[in-house]
């Protein structure tokens, strides 16, 4: 590892303070980081120079983020790809589980999937990168349709009928809220036994971006013949695990 640039380490120190506060003085600054008052004075003239910082109010008494952070932030997320980030975190939840990983998004009352690495294990599995599923049936979707209002969920399904993919499936609109209230009750964790496959039980996790809005969701896929509470239960710490390093990848700042 190449050896870290002190003054480098304290220019980002200073930056990463403005994450938590709007405005700050030097004075504070200097008390937050127990730096020197010429190095911290020093370093904001830097900052301010460049553009990463600017006086707040017209005065050079307090500090606030400058435009150059945003335009940064901006070049940043318009380079990220859902579809190839998904992918390497699904990779690394695979290889913690070794089980097959999903990532889908919602497109209307449907769940695409944009990424998805398969288990060790011999698995018949419907979905498919590219594919479309009803999101009533997967936990993938369950996890994407948790966090909308409820006036968005009767646009999609007021007065629809919801069709069945197996003898498990949700197949009525007042079910499906039922069961959305209760994932939104575990925080946007979700659940499926058999519903989409009759032979595969899934949890599901949201993925949130710099906005914090939830974009996609990720699934751990089992056949029911590995399926127990414990593995349940272990899983469902793997997908929590994967969905928050996604959302990290995707920019997003745990509260």
């Amino acid at each position: 590892m190449a050896r870290a640039v002190p003054a480098l380490e304290r220019a980002f120190d200073i930056l990463e303070l403005f994450l938590d506060e709007p405005e700050l003085s030097a004075p504070e600054i200097t008390s937050r980081l127990g730096l020197p008052r010429t190095t911290v004075h020093e370093l904001l003239g830097t900052l301010v120079e460049r553009g990463y910082l600017t006086h707040a109010g017209g005065s050079g008494s307090r500090y606030r983020l400058g435009v150059r952070g945003f335009q940064l932030g901006s070049a940043y997320a318009d380079r990220l790809d859902l579809a190839r980030e998904g992918h390497l975190a699904a990779e690394e939840t695979s290889r913690q589980c070794n089980e097959t990983v999903h990532i889908g998004i919602r497109e209307g009352t449907d769940v695409l999937y944009v990424a998805k690495v398969d288990s060790g294990h011999p698995v018949r599995m419907v979905s498919a990168v590219g594919r479309r599923i009803p999101a009533h049936c997967t936990a993938v979707g369950k996890a994407l349709l948790a966090p909308l209002s409820r006036e968005k969920l009767d646009e999609l399904y007021g007065g629809t009928t919801l069709t069945p993919m197996t003898d498990n499936s949700i197949s009525d609109y007042p079910s499906l809220l039922a069961e959305l209230a209760e994932v939104a009750r575990r925080s946007g964790q979700a659940r499926e036994y058999c519903e989409s496959n009759d032979s595969v039980a899934c949890v599901a996790a949201p993925v949130r971006d710099h906005s914090h809005e939830v974009v996609a969701a990720m699934s751990i896929a089992v056949p029911i013949l590995r399926w127990n509470e414990r593995v349940e239960r272990e899983l469902t710490e793997t997908v929590l695990r994967g969905a928050a390093n996604l959302s990290e990848r995707l920019g997003h700042r745990a509260d």
